[in-house]
């Protein structure tokens, strides 16, 4: 074997090797399967995309081990052994082929889970406005009952001083909330001796709390509208240039084949 023949056989054994186990990579990620699942079709379609790189390479070391096997032949030569350029442009048609379906396939999956997740906002939201509901409807109430109220204010004062409630100790992060809740019920404890003060008080809550939620919301929508479109414009360009790449070299393949063969 001499070394143009060694240099052949060593880029179709790599290029061989590579686009077996990417191919095998591609059904390992497919198990086990769950198609009725956009979020699953998502990370699958993905992973092939960010892997589909890999048995390009791979077609591209077989293809350089045949060019580097006809190298000084003016016009291709019939190889003794079985010729994988043609199964090598085949599988390259069908790449492209996939990926090129890919792009639809994707972004539609990628419409619908940014639907469910829009929906998803929209209740926790509506649920938020309850909960705001129900917090001011408990003010309301301890307000009528001073005595209730003082009796809070007390756990509250006891919860901050011993850093524990019920056997559990707080964080910093829950402390200064308690601080907060106790500071809050203290004001509402002088308010309530006066209601003109009170009610503005509450207004001025219930304000601030719906403008929270409001924020919240805008901002959770805009997250996940911004995280469908990066996504849908990293993997549908990525599909969309590997699918070119890929039928390029299936088609013009197999266009020097069938001119290798006519003359």
């Amino acid at each position: 074997m001499n070394n143009r023949a060694f240099t052949s056989l060593s880029f179709k054994l790599i290029g061989v090797v590579l686009l077996l186990s990417s191919l095998l990579d591609y059904i390992t990620l497919a198990i086990p399967l769950n198609l009725q699942s956009s979020q699953w079709q998502i990370g699958l379609l993905t992973n092939i995309v960010d892997r589909g790189i890999v048995p390009l390479v791979g077609i591209g070391f077989i293809l350089l081990g045949y060019f580097v096997e006809n190298l000084n032949d003016t016009t291709l030569r019939q190889s003794s052994e079985f010729d994988l350029r043609v199964p090598i442009y085949i599988l390259s048609s069908i790449m492209g082929l996939m990926f090129l379906l890919i792009i639809p396939l994707h972004l539609n999956n990628l419409n619908e889970v940014k639907v469910n997740t829009l929906n998803q906002i929209e209740q926790g939201a509506g649920q938020g406005a309850d909960q705001i509901q129900a917090f001011l409807a408990q003010i309301d109430q301890l307000s009528k009952n001073p005595q209730r109220l003082s009796q809070q204010i007390q756990q509250l004062n006891q919860a901050v001083e011993s850093g524990e409630v019920q056997g559990q100790s707080l964080n910093a992060q829950q402390l200064e909330q308690l601080q907060k809740q106790r500071t809050q019920l203290e004001q509402l404890q002088d308010l309530s001796k006066n209601p003109t003060e009170y009610k503005n008080r509450i207004d001025e809550l219930t304000e601030q709390f719906q403008e929270q939620l409001i924020s919240q919301r805008r901002q959770a929508e805009n997250k996940a509208k911004t995280q469908a479109l990066k996504q849908s414009l990293r993997i549908g360009l990525s599909s969309l240039m590997l699918a070119i790449v890929y039928s390029t070299v299936g088609w013009i393949g197999f266009k020097v084949v069938m001119g290798s063969k006519t003359s």
